[in-house]
């Protein structure tokens, strides 16, 4: 069948979200201070948005990881849903699964039956929070139920007195019961119709300073800029009636791709708490990322109360659990999000890594803030190694290669030399078109500057003195042919150039010498020495050599024959 699109412009079907009347707004003027009250629901609206969801033995492992990453407080699942569902929550309370400063909640819809059944579930936990919702948005209020706002109202508090009753029921069973209400889809929800159910049923709950209700607004749909969400909830915040018996939840979902940043103006906006998942799994785009805002806390020096210092363990666990990959670009936990490809990127990084170094040394234990290009956190706090920090292809330039060599192979190249190592890396990664290893690097390293024999390769050297005058004796090889050649100088490296000027009829010079110890975990005589060499000539381009020895003279004298070998292989 053939289709034709009769709307020119697609937006023609849609319209702008209204904007919220808030002359006075706070929230662009605050900042973030501190951690709010996190809610993980990685086991309930994570678990339901899975092609396969959990079974107990996938939830009870998230659930410890939940734990063990520092939560409190814990949604496990929609018990009423299912009989895997009720299971598992009688499963931690029976086994003793739950440590004491940790509250688990189970969501529930405001009809009598369900809510009977998911207080049926919590009894005997020590902390209990029984979550119910009802959907609040004129679209669902009219489509999906054919509920007026009355209508709707009554639900509400109708559910929470079932809850209350079915608490009763079951006597002191040693649960402190507490209660959260969600009006669902208030992201599209009347802000005064928002206020009028929510003191409803704070009024129905006897909520008080001492016995808070937890009011729970998500972006059910996200529909709106985030600066939007923050009008909302600000408006609820500063309307709402008694306010201190009440603390204000968010539950942000990824529908425009700004959860985080509604999450993020919310708490300026006044909310105390945070529902959300690991790595933003959930239905459609998925709930808010937990992993993500608590490293942007992290990042801006404030403790977000949850360890996120094994991040790679919390990333198996979850695609174990979820099948669900992270992906290679997720925020600040995928694998790509700290390694930097291009090459002024990798050059700013290398120097910035260099100084932090020396910084943390000057300190001498004390606290360095990190300051280093392109790394705005330390991969280290997340239990990352700075191995895929710098990567190289075709698209990188002399400071990845250089900061290669020198973190795996102890080579600190100088900085004129990097051009040259890079041009010969550059023309590998572009005949390969794929990511150079370190490995890679280091044999087209040793290839081009370490390998070549022709037309001199050095054999072996002596060295008298006399009268400040050093007298240099060289066995080379030159075309094939062994010759020993002499020469003086004020030391060994300007006596054997003297030398090799002699034999070969030829006017270079050294225009640049540096050395270093290798780094290593040997030492003595096994210990290298690397030298590096730079040659001037007058009718061939300066071209640099390396020699590597354990004798830092010899290391030096096969440097220059290296430099000469490339020198003549580009004449």
């Amino acid at each position: 069948m053939n289709t034709t699109f009769k709307t020119m412009n697609p937006a023609d079907k849609y319209r702008p979200y209204p904007q919220i009347d808030l002359p006075n707004r706070q929230w662009p003027n605050q900042v973030l201070t501190k951690a709010p009250i996190w809610l993980s629901t990685d086991l309930r609206d994570g678990n339901q948005s899975l092609i396969d969801p959990m079974g107990i033995d996938q939830k009870l492992k998230m659930f410890e990881l939940l734990v063990k990453i520092g939560y409190k407080e814990i949604e496990i699942g929609f018990p009423s849903a299912s009989q895997i569902e009720f299971d598992f929550v009688r499963k931690l309370i029976d086994e003793n699964r739950i440590p004491a400063d940790v509250t688990i909640q189970a969501l529930t819809q405001a009809r009598t039956d369900l809510i009977n059944r998911t207080v049926e579930s919590l009894v005997g936990a020590k902390n209990a929070i029984v979550h119910v919702y009802n959907a609040t948005s004129p679209l669902f209020r009219e489509v999906v139920y054919n509920k007026s706002r009355s209508e709707t109202v009554q639900i509400a508090v109708k559910g929470i007195a079932d809850i209350k009753a079915a608490i009763k029921s079951h006597g002191d069973c040693g649960t402190n019961w507490r209660l959260e209400y969600s009006p669902e889809t208030f992201s599209m929800t009347e802000l005064d119709f928002a206020k009028e159910i929510c003191e409803a049923v704070m009024v129905e709950w006897g909520a008080s300073e001492q016995k808070k209700v937890i009011l729970n607004l998500p972006t059910t749909i996200e529909v709106a800029t985030p600066n939007v969400f923050a009008d909302q909830v600000e408006w609820m915040h500063t309307h709402l009636a008694n306010r201190a018996a009440a603390i204000i939840s968010v539950h942000p979902h990824n529908d425009r791709g700004t959860g985080t940043a509604c999450a993020e103006l919310a708490i300026l906006a006044g909310a105390d708490r945070v529902e959300g998942c690991l790595f933003g799994n959930g239905e459609r785009t998925g709930n808010v990322c937990l992993v993500n805002l608590a490293i942007n806390l992290w990042s801006q020096g404030i403790h977000p109360q949850v360890d996120y210092s094994n991040i790679a363990q919390v990333i198996r666990i979850s695609e174990e659990c979820t099948q669900l990959p992270v992906g290679a670009r997720h925020p600040w936990a995928g694998e790509l999000v700290f390694t930097a490809f291009s090459g002024s990127h990798q050059d700013a990084i290398k120097k910035g890594l260099t100084r932090q170094k020396d910084r943390e040394a000057a300190a001498n234990g004390a606290t360095t803030m990190w300051e280093v290009p392109y790394l705005p956190i330390d991969p280290a706090d997340l239990g990352r190694s700075y191995e895929a920090v710098i990567r190289v292809n075709a698209q990188s330039g002399k400071g990845g290669m250089a900061y290669l060599l020198e973190r795996d192979h102890g080579l600190t190249l100088p900085r004129l030399f990097q051009v040259e190592v890079a041009r010969a890396v550059q023309v590998f990664a572009d005949e390969s078109g794929k990511e150079l290893s370190s490995e890679q690097i280091h044999t087209i390293f040793c290839g081009e500057f370490l390998a070549r024999t022709a037309p001199i390769r050095y054999i072996d050297h002596t060295i008298s003195h006399q009268g400040g005058v050093e007298t240099l004796s060289a066995t080379i090889e030159v075309n094939g042919a062994t010759k020993t050649v002499q020469g003086t100088g004020n030391g060994p490296l300007s006596a054997f150039v003297h030398a090799l000027n002699k034999e070969l009829g030829s006017q270079f010079s050294v225009a640049h010498y540096s050395e270093h110890d290798i780094h290593s975990d040997t030492s003595g005589e096994d210990a290298q020495a690397a030298c590096y060499v730079q040659i001037a000539h007058a009718d061939h381009p300066p071209a640099y050599g390396v020699g590597i020895d354990a004798n830092i003279v010899t290391a030096s004298l096969i440097a220059v024959v290296s430099a000469i070998n490339r020198n003549s292989a580009t004449a």
